[in-house]
C-alpha cells in the first residue's frame, strides 16, 4: 500500500474493484475476508471492514454473516429514451437474458390500465407475471398487461413461449405487433415479503418501479406493465443537454 492523501480503505477497495473487472472474481465467488485483507495488506479490521463496505454500497459485492462477501454481476444501465424489451437490454450488455414465467392468467382491468390501454374498467385483459434474470441472477420481476384487441384472451401465449424468449419478440411473431414508443413513469419503493423473496432481497430493500404503456407505430396502445427492478442492479441512464 502507498503512504499518502488516497486512504488505505480506499486503495484496497479500488485493488479490489479493479480486480473484480478484470474477471479475476466472477459473479457468486467470495472476496477475501476482513482477516484475510488484514494479513494481505498489513491493515486495521476497521480498514478492511471500510473497504468492503464501500464496495457493497457501490453495488460491487453483497456482504451477508457467515456468508462473506459476494461478487455480484454489473449493474445494468437502461438509457431512458430507448423502448426495448428486457431480453434486448440484457444481450446489448452482454448480459444472457431468461425469464421464470409465474403465471399467464385472465383478470379483470382495473381503472388505471384501462385507461392506459384505451378500454374499459372491468373488461378482460391478459396478465404476464414473470421473473427477469441476467446470467442466471434475478433482476426484476414484470407484470404485464396485454390489450384484448391485440391480443385476445384465446390467443394468450404458454408459459413455454415465454420462458423461451421475448414478449416483444413473441408480439411480433405471433401477433404481427411491433411496440415502437411508449412512456414510462419510475419511482423508488421498498420491497414487500412477495417480491423480496422474488429478487432475493431484504423486506424493505429499495427497489425501482417503472410503469409503462407502449405503443405500435400508428399509436395503439399494446401493453401496460410494471416493473420492479433491484435497485442495487438496475439504473436508469438520462442524457441530458444544455439548450
Amino acid at each position: 500500500m502507498q503512504p499518502g492523501p488516497v486512504p488505505l480503505w480506499f486503495q484496497i477497495a479500488d485493488r479490489l474493484n479493479k480486480a473484480i473487472k478484470r474477471g479475476e472474481f466472477s459473479p457468486g465467488e467470495k472476496l477475501p475476508s476482513e482477516s484475510e485483507l488484514n494479513r494481505q495488506f498489513g491493515v486495521s479490521r476497521t480498514t478492511a471492514r471500510t473497504a468492503l463496505d464501500w464496495l457493497e454500497g457501490e453495488g460491487h459485492i453483497l456482504r451477508r454473516s457467515g456468508k462473506g462477501s459476494i461478487v455480484l454481476p454489473p449493474v445494468v444501465d437502461q438509457p431512458l429514451k430507448v423502448l426495448s424489451g428486457f431480453a434486448e437490454d440484457m444481450r446489448a450488455r452482454g448480459l444472457q437474458p431468461s425469464y421464470r414465467t409465474l403465471a399467464v392468467v385472465e383478470v379483470p382491468a382495473s381503472a388505471a390500465v384501462a385507461e392506459a390501454l384505451n378500454g374499459t374498467a372491468g373488461m378482460s385483459v391478459i396478465a404476464i407475471d414473470r421473473l427477469l434474470l441476467a446470467d442466471g441472477y434475478p433482476i426484476g420481476v414484470s407484470l404485464a398487461i396485454l390489450s384484448p384487441t391485440t391480443v385476445p384472451i384465446a390467443r394468450a401465449p404458454t408459459i413455454a413461449e415465454l420462458d423461451s424468449g421475448s414478449l416483444y419478440e413473441w408480439l411480433e411473431r405471433a401477433c404481427g405487433t411491433r411496440l415502437v414508443s411508449g412512456e414510462e413513469f419510475i419511482e423508488a419503493a421498498v420491497a414487500d415479503p412477495a417480491m423480496s423473496k422474488a429478487l432475493q432481497v431484504s423486506v424493505g430493500a429499495p427497489v425501482l418501479v417503472a410503469r409503462r404503456t407502449s405503443r405500435t407505430a400508428d399509436g395503439v396502445p399494446v401493453e401496460y406493465v410494471v416493473l420492479h427492478y433491484r435497485a442495487d442492479r438496475y439504473r436508469f441512464r438520462v442524457e441530458l443537454v444544455r439548450p
